[in-house]
């Protein structure tokens, strides 16, 4: 004998949690859709830029990072301590922390008895906050790990030996290379931008702000900041170009063109905020 409507057991809210968990990360888990040759070709540019990138590198901390050191230990207080509020902006528990609150109440609300219109709301809100949490996390892990296994002396322990390394010392005295403020400030600004792009300058502007503090606290060397700044910008494109080839988000024109699909008008999420607070 089947058992009633009545009596059928209902799955929790934690059962819905995880069943959305499940299938968003097994969305970014399946292989790709479509034709994704347009980003292999558009990669052969950024192969080249990684070159120059390499020279330009080896070349600031040959002329450059000591010069800038120097300068800046002696740079007056006026100009330092607007540096040092500014500098812990990038940290990236400002951006990873609200993301992942915001994509765990996404998660705990989008179950039934949800509209479907509201259901497509909260996925497309949900795929951006992912895409923002990815692009800035991604990057920010790798650059934390290679830094330790590098081991180049900061600036305050290097004195002037600016090619001081002690290789896979986990001691933050030995973690410079990259600058993990640069690459979370770099990240965040090509993610947003990505997503928002009249605002870039904005983002850029935050995000060079956050690079030359690091060098006017004393932190890093420029060719710290540099390292993540580029780490941080290819690691964000880097997720897009992933999330894009599985269909998550964005989409890849012939060219190689990425693009974001279409998000809901904030009048709209505005309505699904306020059905969610009337229930």
């Amino acid at each position: 004998m089947s058992a009633s409507p009545l009596t059928e057991a209902r799955p929790s809210r934690f059962g819905f949690v995880r069943r959305n968990a499940a299938i968003s990360l097994g969305r970014m888990a399946r292989p790709p859709r479509g034709d994704i040759k347009p980003i292999w070709r558009a990669y052969t540019r950024v192969a080249m830029g990684a070159v120059v990138a390499i020279a330009a590198l080896i070349l600031i901390m040959v002329f450059v990072d000591v010069p800038a050191i120097r300068w800046a230990r002696q740079a007056p207080a006026w100009l330092v301590e607007p540096f040092q509020f500014a500098t812990d902006l990038g940290l990236s528990g400002w951006f990873l922390f609200p993301l992942g609150v915001a994509l765990l109440v996404i998660a705990v609300v989008d179950t039934p008895p949800l509209s479907r219109m509201s259901q497509l709301v909260l996925a497309s809100v949900a795929a951006r906050m992912g895409f923002l949490f990815l692009a800035i996390g991604v990057p920010g892990l790798m650059v934390s790990i290679v830094k330790r296994i590098i081991g180049r002396a900061r600036p305050l322990a290097a004195n002037d030996d600016v090619f001081l390394y002690k290789f896979f010392v986990w001691r933050a005295e030995y973690a410079s290379f990259p600058s993990g403020h640069a690459t979370t400030a770099f990240a965040a600004a090509v993610a947003f931008g990505v997503l928002w792009p009249r605002l870039r300058p904005l983002f850029w502007t935050y995000a060079v702000i956050i690079a030359l503090s690091r060098v006017v606290v004393t932190a890093h060397h420029p060719s710290d900041v540099l390292a993540g700044a580029i780490a941080g910008a290819v690691g964000a494109l880097l997720v897009r170009d992933w999330l894009a080839a599985r269909r998550l988000g964005f989409s890849i024109d012939t060219d190689g063109t990425v693009k974001p699909f279409a998000g809901p008008s904030l009048a709209r999420i505005k309505r699904v905020a306020r059905s969610l607070a009337g229930q």
